[in-house]
């Protein structure tokens, strides 16, 4: 089995991962330094890193630190029973101690954008600077034609894409469609589907979000949950070209996929409709 390889191809298809390598060992024990394993984001574990009660808790940690993107070094006394300080025991009876190294591999984030123009390829073009795994969906074929830099370009309808269940709850999404109705039509379909990106952002003005809002609530209820939802999109930055559009975009990503906070975002500009993200 060439591992290496396996995790090339995994990360071609956005698959995203975990490495388990033994990077240390003192005593007896079924570890060999530099056995690696690789935990994928699905639950399935390919190599070893010795077998026993150290590699059934390897995947476990693995699977832990998937769903937070970190990388993490841990060191296990193969002793049920013994205490070392800043060690785990783990119920075996090799009496050595080993060191296990846990790394991330994947994308920083999956993020889908529905429209490939001017705004759409600039994001592309800030976006894959940084890693992020990007798919652009068109409906137009000519534009899906010139377009560049996307890690999956889809020439789809805009709605028939999301019908294929490929977004997951915690994706990042920017809506920038041709046409008020075909952004409306995208945002209505994930709220329908119960989709809870991290980051689902459309751009507009603020009139054109006033209007949108007023039909969701028509449609969904004044209780609908748009904490995640980022419109006007952006942080308020400045500059209205499509350069300095996804700049703006780019950095509110950024600060939500952070944690950061005291940046202004454009959606806190509303006049009347402020706060629609806090209603519940």
């Amino acid at each position: 089995m060439d591992i290496f390889k396996l995790i090339s191809e995994f990360k071609q298809k956005n698959i995203a991962m975990m490495a388990v390598t033994a990077v240390r060992k003192e005593g007896a024990g079924p570890v060999e330094v530099g056995k690696k394993m690789i935990v994928l984001d699905n639950g399935k574990s390919i190599g070893t890193v010795g077998g026993g009660a150290i590699e059934y808790y390897a995947q476990k940690k693995a699977n832990e630190l998937l769903k937070s993107k970190k990388s993490f070094l841990e060191t296990y006394v193969l002793e049920e029973g013994k205490i070392r300080p800043e060690s785990k025991t783990l119920p075996m009876a090799c009496g050595g101690i080993v060191t296990l190294f846990y790394e991330y591999i994947g994308p920083k984030g999956t993020i889908y954008i529905f429209g490939g123009g001017h705004v759409g390829q600039a994001l592309v073009n800030v976006l894959k600077t940084m890693n992020y795994h990007v798919t652009v969906i068109d409906e137009r074929k000519e534009i899906i034609e010139k377009f560049t830099g996307a890690d999956v370009l889809a020439h789809e309808s805009f709605v028939g894409y999301i019908d294929k269940d490929t977004i997951k709850n915690d994706d990042y999404i920017i809506v920038c469609t041709p046409s008020h109705k075909n952004d409306y039509h995208v945002i209505n379909k994930l709220l329908e589907k119960k989709i809870k990106p991290k980051y689902l952002g459309m751009l507009c003005s603020p009139d054109k979000i006033k209007a949108y809002l007023k039909s969701t609530y028509e449609t969904f209820g004044r209780e609908i949950d748009l904490s995640f939802f980022y419109s006007p999109i952006g942080l308020d930055i400045g500059g209205m070209t499509p350069e300095e559009i996804a700049i703006s975009i780019s950095s509110e990503i950024l600060a939500i996929s952070y944690n950061k906070k005291g940046h202004k975002h454009m959606r806190e500009i509303l006049d009347g409709q402020d706060c629609y993200w806090k209603n519940k």
